[in-house]
């Protein structure tokens, strides 16, 4: 039989805003930044105050853990879902700041209307109409007399309905007094059954993160340091993509700006590099798996809660053996010296603009891969710089950071604390990068119409670890159009598919697409490839009387130099005399070649 794996109340919210003061419900002083708007924060006010439902504030209680003396120790209870309304609630009833989404610290005023009985956020011009009051906070600060303001709002608004008015403020200050639910899930549940309740409960079916659950755990331990670790993660994490962000750290919290992870995050404050802009999932991810030997967020879950996995308990020595793990794995990620050798990486392998790297997941296990041979005494030499860049590459082609990965990466993860990694990487690729890969499986994924497939991005960052040029040029590399203005040309036009009624899905594969400069593509026009490319030999052989003369020509000298270029971007030689009746043939001889080019790249790293 299955027991009920929650228990509802209904506390009044000055109940609820007690229970949030005193820490029994632990809210992260730096969770997620208060997303809200103003007005959802007026809305709410206005449903509480007409008696309409808010929703259900969830929680989870902490497992009880045993102590070293074997007593049972309490946990508090950890807010699942409900944040920005309690965010809200505090806001405007306590008069206390909120966190924006550009972490600058804001207070909320609500101001109330009696007579029409209507909430608004406070704006100037309200701040001045005295039939206003701008600021409900004040109906619950220590001292507010009701009977003082009843008598003052009236004696400011003499037309107004002094019953009309007595009334209205009389159930704005019983506002505190409503009552909200609370779901409070039981302790013992596994976070997948946590997951799956909160996504059944939440009418919008918003996926809670695992990461939140770590994170939420985390700040909620004082006793092992957890909210200074909580900051740390969060203001790397942000310091990584504002650098700006420093000056405010140090200005608004001094007591983390004197701590070790402040002095450890320093260089951020200068650092323009964008390649890897971590959030607080993949550096959980990472410094987790490298500490833990795990890779389910989960197991990070059951170990900050005291999880022994073989005895199925909870003891209080795990949770602070994790915590101090959990620091060490953090305060690794964020070393400057191996941060900014791992990105050199994955430059070096071609990767020089972060929209080549379309799957965060592979470059959290590329850097994890990092940490783990540095960990394990390995110098960085070419064959830990080797062993990175083939594993974030094989990552991408065999899809193993997608989907439903994370079994994946606790397989790879264990398999690498037990073994050699060139020899596990060797064996991956011999089971996973098999000719029939190379020769159909790739080439399929070259036809793909989206631009932003990863694997197109693996073929761009080829070009330019090849040093290729753009198309028809001699000067212009790959390089070079990623990181200013090149442009993304259809080596058959698009007007001229869709004069012939294709559409996006064929116009736009990835084998017809190559970078070129912007006027040489604006030159081309919607002609057939057979036609401007037989006009660009005919420039270079300088038979100038020939029609359809093109300038986007850029440095070709010869023949040879037109039939070297064409290699570099995978042009199959027989497009001189390609129409678009040709276009089926085409795509089936360039994509080979584009993963041809990939393979080698690969086979090089």
């Amino acid at each position: 039989m299955q027991t009920q794996k929650y228990s509802i109340q209904q506390p009044l919210i000055e109940s609820l805003l007690a229970w949030v003061k005193e820490g029994e419900i632990a809210i992260p002083e730096i969770q997620r930044p208060f997303v809200w708007d103003k007005s959802k924060v007026r809305d709410l006010m206005d449903s509480i105050y007409q008696g309409f439902p808010v929703g259900y504030i969830i929680t989870w209680k902490n497992p009880d853990v045993r102590l070293k003396d074997g007593t049972l120790g309490g946990g508090k209870k950890i807010l699942i879902d409900g944040q920005q309304r309690i965010t809200a609630l505090r806001a405007a009833l306590m008069d206390e700041y909120v966190v924006d989404q550009d972490y600058a610290r804001i207070k909320i005023k609500i101001a109330f209307h009696p007579l029409e009985e209507r909430f608004e956020v406070r704006t100037p011009i309200i701040e001045k109409d005295k039939a206003w009051l701008p600021d409900i906070s004040m109906f619950f600060q220590s001292g507010f007399s009701l009977i003082k303001l009843n008598r003052d709002y009236t004696a400011a608004n003499p037309d107004a309905d002094p019953d009309k008015v007595e009334t209205s403020l009389g159930q704005l200050a019983n506002l505190a007094k409503r009552q909200i639910g609370v779901i409070e899930l039981n302790h013992d549940l596994d976070i997948e059954t946590v997951t799956e309740i909160f996504i059944r409960i939440n009418s919008k079916g918003v996926v809670l993160s695992q990461a939140d659950f770590a994170m939420s755990k985390i700040a909620s331990n004082e006793q092992h340091g957890g909210p200074l670790l909580r900051k740390a993660i969060d203001y790397f994490c942000h310091l990584s993509r504002e650098p700006q962000y420093y000056d405010h750290i140090q200005d608004h919290d001094p007591e983390f700006a004197a701590t070790d992870h402040f002095r450890s995050m320093k260089w951020l404050k200068h650092e323009t590099e964008d390649l890897y802009d971590p959030d607080y999932t993949d550096m959980l991810r990472v410094a987790s798996g490298v500490e833990f030997g795990r890779g389910k967020m989960s197991d990070l879950v059951a170990l900050l809660s005291g999880r022994d996995f073989e005895k199925r308990t909870y003891e209080e020595y795990i949770v602070q053996d994790s915590f101090e793990r959990l620091d060490a794995g953090v305060t690794r990620f964020m070393n400057e010296s191996d941060f900014k050798f791992f990105t050199l990486i994955l430059r070096s392998a071609g990767f020089v603009h972060n929209k080549l790297m379309r799957s965060q997941n592979a470059i959290n296990f590329a850097y994890l891969l990092y940490l783990h041979l540095r960990r394990q005494g390995m110098d960085r030499g070419d064959r830990l710089q080797s062993l990175v860049r083939r594993w974030y590459v094989m990552s991408i082609l065999t899809e193993r950071a997608t989907g439903s990965f994370e079994s994946r990466f606790d397989r790879d993860i264990k398999r690498l604390n037990e073994r050699d990694a060139a020899e596990y990487l060797t064996e991956i690729e011999a089971g996973d990068l098999s000719d029939a890969f190379w020769n159909s499986v790739l080439p399929g994924h070259m036809e793909s119409p989206v631009m932003s497939s990863p694997f197109f991005g693996l073929y761009l960052a080829a070009q330019v670890s090849h040093r290729d040029h753009g198309l028809f040029s001699r000067h212009l590399t790959i390089h070079d159009m990623l990181l200013t203005r090149g442009d993304i040309h259809h080596i058959f036009p698009r007007n001229l598919l869709k004069k012939h009624g294709m559409g996006r899905s064929l116009y736009n594969k990835l084998c017809n697409l190559t970078f070129m400069d912007q006027p040489g593509n604006i030159k081309i026009g919607d002609r057939s490839p057979g036609e401007y490319f037989s006009a660009v030999a005919a420039k270079i052989d300088r038979d100038v009387t020939r029609p359809g003369r093109i300038d986007g020509v850029r440095g070709l000298r010869d023949r040879n130099d037109l039939l070297e270029n064409m290699q570099e971007n995978c042009i199959p030689a027989s497009i001189f005399t390609m129409d678009v009746d040709d276009y089926a043939d085409f795509l089936a001889q360039r994509k080979g070649l584009m993963a041809q080019k990939i393979r080698r790249w690969y086979e090089g790293l």
